[in-house]
């Protein structure tokens, strides 16, 4: 079907271990898509070869504790010492010479391409903190990260804010993202992108038995310019309202085959029935507040509830979303509000308020304002932090 863009991994499995491509992509506006290819993870280093001078600044290796006595191996015969071979350093950091990383924006930018690429004023701040932040959304992730986005409160932004996670994920890294709507009151998650076709999950579990690779899925999901794809609901409450927690786990397990990343997107019940198949399976929650009194105190008490019910270990993996935070806030104190959130969850993120997200229409990320670009950035890295964390959890479910 055209506009669709279909991965180009292998047709049985995705790319299993989450990294991008190591060639420098430039992602939806202008997000560079990957890292430099020594490095692993938002803090890893190349691997460096030792010099030919221990800590002691002596030449050769030093001694060991604790070996067997007698003549060291290594020493020549006639007792005259050989200095060891010299080790050479082959590496690229060693061998080429060092140059500033080209400006991405502003001013930097105009003079590096008004120069024809001659005069190279370097990163600003802001370049370099996207970098990092794109680093640290490209750590490695093996097998399948199911994020669960909650709120007790309605309008307070949470299907934006899963379309905006999403597309920042699947635009960025180089595996499969897909956003699953499990809302039964007719959820809006089709709506944030251009619809390409109208299966719901209710037809993909009806033909479940036929799904053999990618190719036969995509004809259940719609793909959005971000590569992100979404798995629609059924649109009449009635039908929906039947979707249970056995629907919810046969749709799961069926996805973890194809994607690396799923997000799901719940109504505002707790304790709808497909709740607690979401629960039992997510890696960590996405937890979405207005910056209102009522829309605080209502993801406050969607905290509590998960407390009461077995789920305090998922609460402490739980990342906090202030949402929509206009520039002047009235009389809320959302330092306080994040400070709350911070003393439950594992970290707290604002998304300030945005036009284009306020439209409630398709995302588009290039559509977006620089500090809201920039939010989704931060929620998406800070998400991402969990990933190296995941495989030992699974290991022990």
């Amino acid at each position: 079907m055209s506009g669709r863009h279909d991965h180009p991994h292998e047709e049985h499995q995705p790319r299993q271990d989450g990294r991008s491509h190591p060639q420098a992509t430039v992602g939806p506006g202008g997000w560079q898509s990957a890292v430099d290819s020594g490095t692993s993870g938002p803090h890893g280093r190349p691997g460096e070869v030792s010099g030919p001078h221990g800590a002691d600044g002596q030449s050769g290796p030093r001694a060991v504790s604790g070996g067997p006595s007698g003549p060291d191996p290594a020493q020549p015969r006639g007792g005259q010492q050989q200095s060891p071979p010299a080790v050479h350093d082959l590496s690229s950091a060693q061998l080429l010479q060092q140059v500033k990383r080209p400006p991405q924006s502003g001013w930097r930018r105009a003079i590096y391409v008004a120069s024809g690429r001659t005069i190279n004023p370097g990163e600003s701040e802001a370049d370099v903190q996207r970098r990092e932040l794109i680093a640290r959304i490209n750590q490695s992730l093996h097998g399948c990260y199911k994020i669960a986005m909650l709120s007790l409160k309605g309008g307070v932004g949470k299907t934006t804010t899963t379309t905006t996670l999403g597309s920042t994920f699947a635009s960025l890294r180089g595996d499969r993202v897909i956003a699953v709507d499990a809302n039964p009151d007719r959820g809006t998650l089709s709506q944030k992108i251009p619809l390409e076709t109208t299966a719901t999950v209710r037809h993909l579990l009806r033909d479940a038995s036929r799904i053999r690779k990618y190719s036969d899925i995509r004809s259940y999901t719609s793909q959005g310019p971000s590569r992100l794809e979404i798995l629609a609901s059924e649109q009449d409450p009635a039908v929906s309202e039947a979707y249970s927690e056995d629907d919810y786990r046969r749709t799961v397990d069926l996805l973890e085959h194809f994607y690396n990343i799923v997000l799901t997107d719940c109504g505002t019940g707790l304790m709808h029935s497909a709740m607690k198949g979401v629960l039992d399976n997510a890696d960590s929650l996405v937890i979405v507040s207005s910056g209102s009194i009522d829309g605080a105190r209502s993801a406050s008490a969607t905290l509590d509830w998960l407390d009461a019910h077995g789920y305090r270990e998922l609460v402490g993996r739980s990342v906090a979303v202030i949402n929509s935070v206009r520039p002047r806030a009235g009389k809320v104190d959302l330092d306080r509000v994040g400070a709350h959130f911070a003393a439950r969850c594992r970290a707290v993120c604002r998304i300030p308020f945005d036009e284009h997200l306020e439209e409630g229409a398709e995302i588009d990320l290039d559509r977006l304002g620089a500090p809201a670009r920039l939010a989704a950035l931060e929620l998406a890295a800070t998400v991402a932090d969990e990933f190296p964390h995941a495989v030992s959890r699974s290991g022990a479910r």
